[in-house]
């Protein structure tokens, strides 16, 4: 079987579906298996010597050349490559392919259909354009989580039937990591709390950061308040709430670190602290348990299911709930930080990239026979 993945998320992105696409494609060469993937992508990586890959580069000129690329130069490789499926990890597409090539596509969340405010207006605009149709046209569809999976079946109940739970995982290097040396180079101070992931409205890090200040005014226990991601969409009102912060000097702004860094990062934090209004499943929630690290996570949508019952649950609309979780973690003693790590750890195990790629196959390859 000749399966095409759309692959451009290795290419202009570091974020979630980054990690995913790049996490499934890492698992899928491990499988030596006998079907054929090819990475329709902006541009070919080297590092990938084991696997077809075609670069069409993207550019916004000449004016409208990325949907020429999208709805026409894409779909003519798919047909002349004779791919049996084409695979969309971002859910925009595929487009204008033959009904002989079977469309999967993977949901990660709803957020531009359930909460619009929180995303720039043109991807509002082309979801509610496109979605309904691509959903619609799609063979098989993928979701995250249960969550996701209602969610999807609540806005669009015509894809009941065709929409597969695969859980995601997480990369063995996610592991308790020591390495006070680089936490020190950061100019990071021991103890700290974590946040990882863009900085963007629906991560509700306004209310982390005054949930920040209420805990070190109450407590005698001071901690750093450490960002690891980079800055997204509408974040305006987080730059103004930091810039007259009271303990300003204490809050560190990483931005992206190095993928080796970031569970040492993790591993030495008191807590993981995600207090997201909404997730489709919530990586840097396992990442962190994986790590051994407390973490303090919204009681909402998708994260119960990766958190489980060891992750430290709160309303995301009541910092004062948030402030109460992180003095709770803070005050643990030692012989407690070590009891939870090594239940973090084991909750973690449930979860792997090698679970994901076997059920992703072979969900396909069903497809393919029916």
């Amino acid at each position: 079987m000749k399966i095409a993945i759309l692959a451009d998320s290795l290419d202009n992105q570091n974020a979630g579906i980054h990690v995913y696409t790049k996490s499934l494609i890492k698992e899928l060469l491990k499988r030596n298996d006998e079907h054929e993937y090819i990475l329709i992508r902006q541009k070919r990586d080297e590092k990938l010597p084991h696997i077809k890959q075609i670069a069409i580069p993207n550019s916004s000129l000449p004016i409208g050349f990325a949907s020429l690329r999208l709805f026409f130069i894409i779909p003519y490789i798919l047909r002349k490559q004779k791919v049996d499926v084409v695979f969309e990890p971002a859910h925009f597409g595929p487009f204008n392919v033959p009904k002989r090539i079977k469309r999967v596509t993977f949901i990660h969340d709803l957020t531009p259909i359930i909460l619009p405010e929180y995303h720039r207006w043109h991807s509002q605009i082309l979801q509610r354009i496109f979605l309904k149709r691509i959903v619609k046209n799609t063979h098989l569809i993928f979701t995250n989580s249960k969550n996701t999976s209602k969610d999807l079946e609540q806005y669009y109940p015509f894809t009941k039937g065709k929409n597969k739970i695969l859980l995601l995982g997480k990369d063995s290097r996610f592991q308790p990591s020591v390495n006070k040396d680089l936490i020190h180079n950061f100019g990071i101070e021991l103890p700290y709390f974590l946040s990882v992931g863009t900085i963007e409205p629906r991560k509700n890090l306004v209310r982390l950061l005054r949930a920040y200040t209420i805990f070190m005014n109450e407590t005698n226990i001071p901690h750093d308040l450490v960002f690891v991601g980079g800055l997204g969409w509408k974040t305006e009102n987080f730059k103004k709430e930091l810039a007259v912060h009271p303990y300003r000097d204490h809050i560190k702004i990483l931005g992206y670190i190095k993928e080796e860094e970031l569970p040492i990062v993790y591993s030495h934090a008191s807590a993981l602290i995600y207090p997201s209004l909404y997730e489709g499943f919530g990586l840097p929630v396992l990442e962190a348990l994986a790590c051994g690290t407390d973490v303090i996570c919204s009681n909402t949508s998708s994260l119960p299911e990766v958190g489980g019952t060891v992750a430290h649950y709160c309303n995301p609309q009541s910092v004062d709930e948030i402030k109460e979780k992180m003095i709770k973690v803070s005050q643990f003693s030692v012989p407690e930080q070590k009891i939870n790590s090594k239940k973090n750890v084991e909750h973690a195990k449930m979860f792997s990239w090698k679970k994901h790629a076997d059920s992703f196959i072979n969900n396909i390859e069903i497809l393919i026979a029916d």
